[in-house]
């Protein structure tokens, strides 16, 4: 089945005349929602009669409620406790945004919901399966855990659902996805939805869906990128990337803005840069911790952060409507990971602008991109932060700089969004300062300790010879025994006449033969080593999962 476009046109039927639950309907109508997209209008009928479907259609078309309707309408409510639906899903993000959607459309239901993925406690999610749930969303890794722990019980699941399932293959979830099809009976309704359908997933439709029905929601011949999304690429230099993407943050028709990169040092960076700048920006990516990855999303998704930096995994499910500009900072890596970025803007029938900063060392890489999807962009227009284009195609007042006026700098930004806390080691964000160990490194010269800042004047004056004659003794304790500073071969006693040299002579000149670098290691390992920085490494399915 086939349809010429993705939007809802009027021509579509509503979820009434679908015959959708009177109580499904309501909700959808209280969130805006009255008529179907083309994907759910195919899959509805097929889906709601209990048959096994295969759904195709690009990313942001609704395939969500194309297999959460029929999965909330088949529910036997109030059940007993047990699973009956399963979703699968490939990123944790992706998990909360399904979860939301079904929440919203199963409210008068009175349906429980479970949300099963990585990065949160197991505590609080074995709690929640204890308790009682009607369907379980989760991630592949987190789900088979739990399953195999016997915490989460798939014997009595009705409908299973695989949500973006080329994604999943990408991330190397197969095999995960078939040990949970092996767990599950038999007798079932199976629902797999995805944009592409390469050999790998269709062996797995043969295998484990019963006679599914294939659904298109669009033609053969129909592009993989959004008629309704205006490109514009542009090559630019590394070094001028932070003050042009400054200025197009200041394009007079933008809202809700995605910025992509390639590696995650790149993503903080850039948005460390946009806050310093006055951006109400924030940051997704696998060094950030499941807190502050859930804290930048409510934040963006709420209004109060504008800008949201993201790697490529990291960014995989989130599903904002009204994003109405991207950003690739960097080349993506191939056309169907350039396809799903742009795809986060011109959603649900909206338009939406996206903007390509290619790299000189990117050019070959980008004309790949642009010959396999066809755009006739092989050669992008050499750019800079000060190009009089750039102000004209995108609507970029003259008088923009590379720093947002205080008179525009309206959001409240991320500090305004409580972080939540998980519990357990929370993982550092690359702009928190760190903390200092609560056991403070004693500071010593020539081997004797000086008194604290914190201390009185009294103590001061008394606190030399109180060290002195503690320290010179040998130690009894079994501890190793301080190095006694030597001038000539005579033991030196610092006093107030003549006290110990500084740190910066001792490194230039070495005491006792001692070689400085030697001394500044041991210095080194005494303080302790700080917490990295986010690695400049690509995102990976563990940390997507």
């Amino acid at each position: 089945m086939t349809s010429p476009s993705a939007g809802a046109g009027t021509g579509n039927p509503t979820f009434a005349e679908l015959g959708v639950h009177p109580d499904i309907v309501r909700a959808l109508d209280a969130s805006g929602i009255e008529r179907a997209f083309d994907i759910q209008a195919l899959t509805l009928p097929i889906a709601l009669s209990g048959e096994d479907v295969i759904g195709q259609a690009r990313t942001g078309t609704g395939k969500t409620l194309g297999f959460g309707v029929p999965l909330l309408q088949r529910l036997a409510l109030p059940g007993d406790g047990t699973p009956q639906a399963l979703v699968v899903v490939p990123t944790r993000e992706l998990c909360v945004q399904v979860s939301q959607d079904l929440q919203k459309a199963g409210k008068h239901l009175g349906v429980r919901i479970a949300s099963i993925y990585g990065g949160r406690p197991y505590e609080s999610q074995i709690k929640s399966l204890r308790d009682g749930v009607d369907v379980v969303i989760g991630t592949p890794g987190r789900l088979l855990d739990l399953a195999e722990q016997r915490h989460l019980v798939l014997s009595k699941v009705a409908t299973l659902v695989l949500d973006e399932a080329d994604e999943m293959l990408d991330l190397g979830f197969l095999p995960d996805i078939e040990r949970i099809l092996r767990m599950v009976p038999e007798k079932r309704q199976t629902m797999l939805f995805s944009a592409t359908m390469p050999g790998p997933i269709l062996t797995l439709a043969r295998t484990f869906l019963r006679q599914p029905t294939h659904i298109r929601a669009e033609d053969h011949e129909a592009s993989a990128v959004h008629e309704r999304t205006t490109q514009f690429v542009y090559r630019s230099h590394s070094l001028d990337k932070p003050e042009l993407v400054a200025k197009v943050l200041q394009a007079e028709s933008r809202g809700l803005t995605m910025i992509f990169t390639r590696t995650k040092r790149t993503a903080q960076k850039v948005a460390d840069d946009l806050t310093e700048r006055g951006f109400a920006a924030a940051a997704v990516h696998g060094d950030l911790g499941q807190g502050a990855r859930e804290q930048a999303l409510r934040a963006f998704r709420s209004g109060k952060v504008d800008v949201l930096v993201a790697t490529d995994v990291a960014a995989r499910g989130i599903d904002v409507d009204d994003v109405t500009h991207v950003v690739n900072y960097q080349t993506p890596e191939d056309e169907k990971t350039y396809v799903h970025r742009i795809g986060r803007t011109g959603r649900a029938g909206k338009t939406g602008v996206a903007i390509t900063l290619v790299d000189w060392d990117e050019l070959p890489r980008w004309k790949l991109i642009s010959d396999e999807l066809g755009l006739g962009m092989p050669e992008p227009v050499e750019t800079y932060s000060t190009s009089p284009h750039l102000f004209t195609d995108l609507g970029i007042p003259e008088s923009a700089t590379g720093r947002l006026p205080l008179s525009k700098r309206t959001r409240a930004g991320l500090s305004a969004e409580d972080e939540e806390d998980f519990g357990g080691k929370r993982r550092r964000r690359a702009d928190a300062p760190r903390q200092r160990d609560s056991r403070q490194r004693r500071r010593t010269r020539g081997g004797r300790e000086v008194a604290a800042a914190k201390e009185g004047a009294s103590d001061h004056a008394t606190a030399p010879s109180a060290v002195s004659s503690d320290t010179d003794e040998a130690p009894t304790d079994g501890s190793r025994s301080r190095r006694r500073r030597t001038r000539g071969g005579a033991t030196h006693t610092p006093t107030a006449e003549h006290p110990a040299p500084a740190d910066k002579e001792e490194l230039a000149h070495g005491d006792n033969g001692e070689r400085p670098a030697r001394r500044r290691r041991r210095r080194t390992r005494a303080a302790g080593v700080g917490a990295a920085g986010p690695s400049n490494t690509p995102e990976t399915a563990a940390e997507a999962d």
